[in-house]
C-alpha cells in the first residue's frame, strides 16, 4: 500500500496514493488506522485525492476509521474527485454518517473548531 502521513501538531493526514481502495489495499489502510489510532493521533484526516475506486472492504475501512475516533477525536474525509467514489458515498447514504470536507482547508479548520469545542467542554466541566 503506497501512502503518506504527515503529522501535525493537532492532527495527521493520510493521504492515500493508490488508485483503487479494495480488498487488497483495505486491511493494510485498517491496521495503518488502528495503529495511528494507538500512537495517540487526536485527529485524523483521510485524502482520497488520488483514489479512483472503492469498494465494499475499502467501505469497511473507512467506516473502521470513524469508529476508532468517535469519541475520541475526530475523523474526517477529504479530496474526493472521482465521480465513482462520490456516488458510492451517496448511495451508501455514508455522507450523513462521516465528516466530508471538500478540501484540506475545510477539514483542518474543522479540526480546529472541534478542538475548541472540545476544550470549551472540557472547561465546562471542571
Amino acid at each position: 500500500m503506497k501512502y503518506s502521513v504527515d503529522k501535525q501538531e493537532k492532527y495527521a493526514l493520510l493521504q492515500l496514493d493508490e488508485p483503487n481502495l479494495n480488498s487488497l489495499i483495505a486491511p493494510d489502510l485498517k491496521s495503518e488506522f488502528v495503529f495511528l489510532r494507538n500512537e495517540g493521533v487526536k485527529n485524523l484526516i483521510l485524502d482520497l485525492a488520488r483514489v479512483d475506486y472503492v469498494d465494499s472492504s475499502g467501505l469497511s475501512s473507512i467506516l473502521t476509521a470513524n469508529r476508532l475516533w468517535k469519541g475520541y477525536g475526530s475523523f474526517i474525509l477529504t479530496g474526493i474527485a472521482s465521480p465513482h467514489v462520490q456516488k458510492l458515498i451517496d448511495i451508501s447514504r455514508l455522507d450523513s454518517i462521516l465528516n466530508i470536507k471538500e478540501n484540506m482547508e475545510e477539514a483542518i479548520n474543522f479540526v480546529f473548531n472541534e478542538e475548541i469545542a472540545r476544550g470549551m467542554q472540557g472547561s465546562e466541566q471542571e
